[in-house]
């Protein structure tokens, strides 16, 4: 109150200065301050056509250095010096809370904060959707036998089928919810008829029921290959992944481009270059801020800096975030471009 009556007094127009608004606003001039003093460096490297399968060299600062490496490997062989085949998973993520569920909503619809809160708050009152206004991802532990039903209403509201396996206890945990337990669709949301209802509710309940159905499903399994070949005495190296078992990720709206799987290659074989050729591209400065960044930045704001026992962390709350930003754009602080996914 003092800083803003002072600020206001001294340059004869309210100026409000805040713990929330002011920190947040920061954030964003501090980023495209660093958008527009970026200057973007170029680099190089040399990709290999190989039977079955593309290598590439380290990033190189000079184009000489490229050009003279493509023209040593065109027409030759490489020798194949390491083959390293690893079984990895992943998780499934954890439940929505309000703020993971405003970044998704404006990262896949185009929604702004506001606008997921207010479809939250309607699916709320219509007894489809938990409460919103959290900052829990998990269950409490006696919900665990209602799970099952849950995810049935969540598979409806998608029109999909539900997980082979539901692991109901990996998403109960009482000791990590605070006020109010994550969102999730409620059992009434089986039997509505989701095309009775408006689209932003329709799609922010759909996109909950996601939530529920990656949360409670078996975690990813895949293979990723390093390929290691060696040529006019440079390093070149290869990607491969092959899906062993798809879990949550069946259920994933944006389905990541997957590397190639690799051809069955042995240490020391050697192999032929078909063709070789150099890679050109430039350092790519930080990205403007999204009301999904944005959230993620306000969540995290520091965090390194806080006792792990904090109450709270961050810049504002789940429940204040969103009218935050709102604020800052019609003070005209902030301007919104407004996504092409906004339907």
């Amino acid at each position: 109150i003092n800083a803003t009556r002072l600020f206001s007094v001294l340059y004869h127009r309210t100026l409000n200065i805040g713990r929330v608004m002011s920190p947040t606003l920061a954030l964003i001039v501090q980023r495209e301050a660093e958008i527009d003093t970026f200057k973007p460096v170029p680099f190089y490297s040399v990709a290999l056509d190989l039977p079955g399968f593309t290598a590439a060299s380290a990033r190189m600062d000079k184009k000489a250095d490229a050009e003279q490496l493509k023209t040593a490997c065109q027409g030759g062989t490489v020798t194949v010096k390491q083959v390293d085949r690893k079984d990895k998973s992943e998780k499934p993520p954890a439940l929505y809370d309000l703020t993971t569920l405003q970044r998704d909503a404006n990262r896949l619809l185009g929604f702004t904060a506001q606008q997921t809160l207010d479809y939250l708050q309607n699916l709320y009152e219509k007894k489809l959707c938990t409460y919103p206004r959290t900052d829990s991802r998990y269950l409490t532990d006696d919900m665990e036998g209602s799970v099952p039903g849950l995810v049935a209403a969540a598979a409806a509201a998608c029109g999909v089928e539900k997980p082979p396996t539901i692991c109901a206890k990996q998403v109960c945990s009482s000791k990590k919810v605070t006020d109010h337990h994550a969102i999730v669709p409620t059992i009434s949301a089986e039997k509505v008829d989701m095309a009775s209802l408006p689209l932003g509710e329709r799609e922010v309940l759909k996109l909950a029921a996601r939530g529920l159905l990656r949360a409670v499903d078996e975690p990813h399994r895949y293979a990723e290959t390093v390929i290691t070949v060696d040529c006019a005495g440079q390093s070149f190296t290869a990607k491969g992944k092959t899906v062993l078992a798809p879990g949550w990720k069946r259920y994933e709206q944006e389905q990541a481009e997957a590397a190639p799987a690799l051809p069955v290659v042995t240490e020391n074989q050697t192999l032929s270059v078909s063709a070789a050729s150099v890679k050109t591209g430039k350092t790519t400065p930080p990205k403007h801020f999204t009301e999904d960044t944005l959230l993620a930045a306000m969540e995290n704001a520091g965090k390194e800096d806080m006792p792990d026992d904090a109450e709270r962390k961050g810049i504002g709350t789940p429940a204040t975030r969103s009218g935050i930003i709102e604020k800052l754009v019609s003070s005209g602080f902030v301007k919104r471009r407004k996504s092409k996914k906004i339907t």
